[in-house]
């Protein structure tokens, strides 16, 4: 059993959700504000939390914005009326781990927090403690340091960081990244990908605009060399 705490400010359709979140045997609450979600997950964390982007007040935006720099990595799946790419691309940079535009179904959501649950399963081999090229990387505590001191690496860079230490030396394409990364191939004709990788770079590259750790094969994907 799962606990989940949704943040929407409808009652209604918290409270449809709520009961069908409950059949499936999970343990729900409910919060209709973003400042009461910040207050639930600091007293009674949850193992995922459902957050309506528009909220009074404090959107969802800036709710998921300051978990994350609060280095707290519940996993967030976004809930909107909007349907416009740059929504959603903005949602996910700052560290939802998926986005679903109302009206959905409950088949759909049921299956979406399922594969978010089932991809921040604690059973997840972490790869610890790691250096790549400038960074010590520490994925147990969401750390980041180089020469100079703490670097700050978002939720995503420190994801998509760990997906390619699992894979190292492996040549992975974009649609692996944003299924494994991002939760499944949301945009196959985005730039997302390419944009984060060029973040990547100017952290951990020596020179970013020569490459000598995040490497670029063209016409497959990227490959990670330690």
């Amino acid at each position: 059993m799962s606990r989940i705490l949704i943040v929407e400010d409808e009652k209604k359709m918290a409270e449809g959700i709520r009961d069908n979140l409950e059949f499936e045997g999970h343990s729900v609450r409910i919060v209709d504000t973003g400042e009461k979600c910040l207050d639930a997950v600091q007293s009674d964390p949850p193992d995922l939390i459902l957050l309506d982007v528009m909220l009074p007040k404090m959107s969802g935006f800036d709710v998921c914005k300051t978990l994350r720099q609060k280095k707290i990595r519940t996993p967030v799946i976004m809930l909107t009326a909007r349907g416009q790419e740059i929504d959603k691309v903005l949602g996910l940079e700052l560290g939802a781990d998926d986005y679903i535009t109302k009206p959905f179904s409950l088949r759909e959501l049921i299956s979406r927090i399922k594969a978010v649950l089932r991809r921040s399963s604690p059973d997840r081999e972490a790869p610890g403690l790691c250096k790549i090229g400038l960074l010590e990387v520490d994925f147990g505590r969401y750390t980041a340091t180089d020469a100079k001191g703490p670097v700050d690496l978002s939720h995503k860079e420190f994801e998509l960081l760990r997906y390619f230490m699992e894979h190292a030396g492996q040549i992975v394409n974009r649609d692996q990244l944003l299924d494994r990364v991002w939760g499944y191939d949301i945009y196959p004709n985005s730039r997302t990908v390419d944009n984060f990788i060029v973040r990547l770079r100017k952290k951990i590259e020596p020179n970013p605009s020569q490459p000598r750790h995040l490497l670029t094969v063209h016409g497959f994907g990227y490959k990670l060399v330690l």
